[in-house]
């Protein structure tokens, strides 16, 4: 299904990983400053005001680990997997096995069943399961007066403690039921990261539902498949735009039952239809022991959450995530990256990010949960300009970034940097080169303490604290990125301004984490190493090493609602998650995701080769380009599709034809006024073709083989986008999509040139 027989994984890079970054990284004549720089803005749209939509289809997310002896890997090829190691496929001769009548298996696609726990018989993968209610009855107990939820209303400052928490949600799960939620159905809910989102998702839960996000950028339809996929009998609403959606296809949903609107008035009455506070009051003098009865009767290994995927390749897949695998993976992820209980230190992480991706739901609701954090919420036009703001007020101890946004802020920093005097690019210059060089030398040292350079220190003090300050992070120790994959430039970038970002990867199926890098086993361009008690196995390595990632662990989903024989496709018969993602383990027990086999591209020649290290190679070669899209499956060579740096509307999110300052001066530097996006393209500016020229010749000619070379390119009118329909919710590229909105384009490249009849030709071509 995913690759043909005989074929092979090449992949362009040194084999000793550590030995691909001692070159430090420069600005190739582009001198840059981050000092004294205002950075509003730094972070432009990338979705609507209600937020963005969630993970996309096996798509990396997020991970972690902590050197527990419960986590392993290995390079074994699971049971129930074709040997043949040039193929995987997902008919399985032994599929998954359906256990006998009482006895739960480790998968299962109703939504009213159990499954077996993967537990371990010692270490992080033996502690004993827990439900949602009783890990936030705990959590009470050891944090009851400490800030849980904070966020703004106006200009005040508003919070809820973890007592005050709590009892919001059982008052918010009474209303649920008397609404007439039933069990094992869902509560849906549509809009940007607020305590109501937070105390609907943990009021469904504990009123025996189940906790739905639904992406904001749904369309009215999209929004019918997953309330009705789930039998949704609640849909709670940010406001009027995201309500509308829900009555426009309101007669198609016959488990709905009523609808909650959390922000703004409502601009009419609707039978059913409620304001955040009217909710609220229906649960508050109604009885406790419905509820209690209920909560008591829930079991760990029993669904609680599910976690729609994008449908990029067909209809969304319900990933159902039982009790454990939130609460278990909460935990395992804590001990990991080492997080501190508030009864030592309070972690503070501000909530940004679209909830109805497993990502910012296991950061910001469950992991900050587990060790008495405080979660603050950013305002709706986070991801427009205001996020920094908020970060500069909130200063948080962690930070989980899609790569869009540290690439965002990377942006931000060099257009400011190329306006700054002389004298402060080059003390700029000087303190990254000195900030990389001393960073990858602890990086390949392994953490262990050396003598830290007197150059690092004085760096430190007039450059790299100043940028800290600037973008909100001066008290932030662990600086994350996840969900996508993120350019060795951008890791270099903060890398260089000492500020690492600690690689996650995981995915829905996975709760999220499954490995995470962090301070003391941190690799440039690897996602770390295994959160504890779990595992990870290569599924037909090539020669290379490559092969497909295989999770095992208490982290691993319960299955696909409703949806069998896709259950089947993403499990092995032993349990194994087969992730689609392509990777390999270095010496050190480094984790690399080196491509996706769905992504893998195959020539008319046979030769299997993954795009995103091309692109990635291009986008480096060629820093005006903004998004890079490799094509050549089945063709007889490579193409590819280039987009400009631009300006985004702040409001819409669309792309605009300025060029950002950042490209502006990139075309100064090679002699071209160009101002617009519209002045380059197509050719339309010489000088401009020939350095994309250039910069592809050099990617070309460190290619692997003739077959890796880029032959032909095009620059579009428009970059990609999310209202576009070409990026997914977290930025990433959605291939199928954009090979058919731009299919005359890729035709042109392979058309073949007629031969014309000339005196000197007579014979016309066959």
């Amino acid at each position: 299904m995913y690759r043909s027989p005989g074929s092979r994984v090449t992949v362009c890079e040194p084999p000793a990983m550590s030995e691909a970054v001692t070159e430090p990284h420069r600005a190739g004549g582009f001198l840059e400053s981050a000092c004294a720089a205002s950075l509003d803005g730094i972070v432009d749209t990338a979705n609507e005001s209600s937020g963005e939509e969630s993970a996309g289809e096996r798509e990396e997310e997020i991970g972690a680990h902590d050197g527990a002896a419960s986590s392993t890997k290995t390079t074994e090829v699971p049971a129930g997997r074709t040997s043949n190691t040039q193929t995987v496929s997902t008919q399985r001769p032994n599929s998954l096995q359906v256990q006998a009548a009482g006895e739960p298996g480790l998968w299962t696609s109703q939504g009213d069943a159990e499954v077996k726990l993967r537990m371990g018989d010692s270490g992080l993968a033996a502690e004993t399961p827990l439900t949602v209610n009783q890990m936030f009855t705990s959590a009470v107990e050891r944090f009851g007066d400490h800030t849980a939820l904070s966020w703004k209303e106006g200009e005040q400052q508003k919070s809820l403690n973890y007592k005050e928490y709590y009892q919001t949600c059982r008052t918010a799960a009474k209303s649920f039921l008397k609404l007439g939620l039933q069990r094992y159905h869902g509560v849906g809910i549509l809009g940007f990261n607020s305590s109501e989102w937070f105390i609907s998702d943990i009021a469904a839960i504990l009123a025996g539902g189940f906790a739905v996000g639904i992406y904001t950028t749904n369309s009215p339809e999209a929004c019918q498949y997953v309330v009705e996929n789930c039998k949704a009998n609640i849909i709670v609403v940010e406001n009027q735009k995201q309500l509308q959606k829900i009555l426009q296809v309101e007669d198609k949903l016959p488990h709905l039952k009523a609808i909650i609107q959390y922000k703004d008035a409502l601009k009419e009455k609707r039978p059913n239809l409620y304001t955040w506070a009217e909710f609220m009051e229906l649960g508050r003098d109604e009885p406790d022991a419905p509820l209690d009865a209920i909560v008591s009767s829930q079991k760990p290994n029993q669904c609680c959450t599910l976690i729609y995927t994008s449908g990029t390749t067909g209809q969304p897949k319900g990933v159902m995530l039982s009790h454990d695998n939130i609460t278990w993976t909460a935990l395992s992820t804590c001990r990991h990256v080492r997080l501190t209980d508030a009864t030592v230190s309070q972690e503070v992480v501000v909530s940004y990010l679209p909830l109805s991706h497993i990502a910012a739901q296991m950061v910001d609701i469950w992991v900050t949960m587990r060790v008495g954090g405080t979660t603050y919420f950013a305002q709706p036009d986070a991801l427009k300009g205001s996020l920094v703001n908020t970060l500069k007020e909130v200063r948080p101890t962690a930070f989980m970034g899609v790569p869009r946004v540290w690439e965002k802020m990377q942006e931000k920093m060099k257009s400011v940097g190329a306006k700054s005097s002389t004298v402060r690019r080059k003390i700029a210059v000087w303190a990254k080169d000195v900030g990389l060089q001393t960073n990858l030398t602890k990086m390949n040292q392994s953490g262990a303490a050396g003598r830290t350079p007197l150059s690092y220190k004085l760096a430190k003090k007039i450059v790299f604290k100043k940028v800290r300050k600037a973008l909100g992070l001066d008290r932030c120790t662990k600086c994350y990125t996840g969900a996508a994959p993120i350019t060795k430039d951008t890791l270099e970038f903060f890398l260089s301004l000492d500020i690492p970002l600690f690689e996650l990867y995981g995915m829905s199926e996975s709760t999220g984490p499954h490995t995470i890098s962090i301070p003391e086993a941190f690799k440039i361009t690897s996602c770390g190493k295994e959160i504890p008690g779990c595992k990870t196995k290569l599924h037909n390595p090539d020669e290379e090493g490559n092969g497909e990632i295989c999770f095992w662990g208490r982290h691993v989903f319960m299955g696909y609602l409703n949806m069998a024989e896709k259950t089947e496709e993403a499990l092995n018969a032993e349990g194994w998650l087969h992730s689609g993602d392509l990777g390999k383990h270095d010496e050190n027990g480094f984790l690399f995701i080196t491509g996706r086999i769905k992504e893998l591209i195959i020539t008319a020649g046979g030769e299997n080769i993954p795009p995103v290290p091309i692109e990635d190679a291009v986008k480096e070669a060629v820093p005006l380009i903004s998004n890079a899209m490799l094509i050549g499956d089945k063709k007889k060579f490579l193409s590819m599709l280039l987009t400009i740096k631009c300006q985004v509307n702040a409001d819409s999110g669309e792309p605009e034809d300025e060029l950002t300052p950042e490209a502006v001066e990139l075309c100064k530097r090679l002699g071209s006024n160009a101002t617009r996006v519209s002045e380059v393209t197509g050719g339309r500016d010489r000088l401009v073709h020939a350095a994309i020229q250039e910069g592809i010749n050099r990617v070309n000619e460190k290619a692997c083989s003739n077959a890796q070379r880029i032959q032909k390119w095009i620059t579009l009118d428009r970059d990609f986008s999310l209202p576009g329909g070409e990026l997914g919710p977290t930025m990433k590229l959605k291939r199928p999509v954009v090979v058919k909105m731009y299919k005359e384009q890729i035709e042109n490249f392979y058309k073949e040139l007629a031969t014309p009849t000339t005196p000197d030709n007579p014979l016309s071509p066959k």
